[in-house]
């Protein structure tokens, strides 16, 4: 079974990872499975309280074929986890590595955006909060995800073009991605 971990953090952006979580599962047999820096409780921005029992060493033993790094408020102040190792062992393992909103911080962080096209909330989120972020040159103004060398990234008001660029990523077939956006876009058709 396809494994997607999903990272989350305090403050997460509910919005960010539902997609994933509630369509991955239960309609396309993905294994989804949340991890996080500290194991234990975690609050969205929203006010739910997650319990979270696995950590960064657990997601490395359990080698998903995609790592999605959550957005929220935390990315932007000095209490941001330091996932940079972790993220490069994985894309260096072949997993594809994705972040939406604050969680392309952690990226840019991690060096993972220095030579691919990638995008964000806007290009001085990036060098304004990622003090190492050296991929200005590759940063494209985009509404939805930008996909390139297994990195996906996107904005925070992006998260069903997100989803569509993971579920692609880990080999879901382009006609169930194609079928995935068209009903995420239905509603404003």
């Amino acid at each position: 079974m396809t494994k997607i971990a999903v990272l989350l953090t305090q403050g997460f952006a509910d919005w960010e990872y539902a997609l994933i979580a509630g369509t991955g599962g239960p309609f396309y047999g993905l294994d989804i499975r949340f991890f996080t820096p500290v194991t234990g409780e975690v609050q969205s921005q929203g006010g739910l309280t997650a319990l979270v029992s696995q950590d960064l060493d657990a997601m490395a033993q359990w080698e998903p074929e995609a790592v999605v790094v959550v957005g929220g408020m935390i990315w932007e102040t000095d209490q941001a986890p330091d996932i940079s190792g972790p993220l490069k062992a994985q894309h260096a393992r072949g997993a594809a590595v994705a972040g939406i909103c604050g969680g392309t911080l952690a990226l840019a962080r991690a060096g993972l955006l220095d030579e691919l096209r990638h995008t964000s909330n806007d290009p001085d989120f990036l060098t304004r909060n990622a003090a190492t972020y050296a991929g200005s040159a590759h940063y494209v103004s985009s509404p939805g995800a930008v996909s390139a060398g297994r990195v996906i990234t996107a904005p925070g008001t992006a998260p069903a073009s997100f989803t569509a660029e993971i579920f692609a990523a880990v080999g879901l077939a382009p006609e169930t991605v194609d079928q995935f956006k068209a009903m995420m876009a239905a509603e404003h058709s």
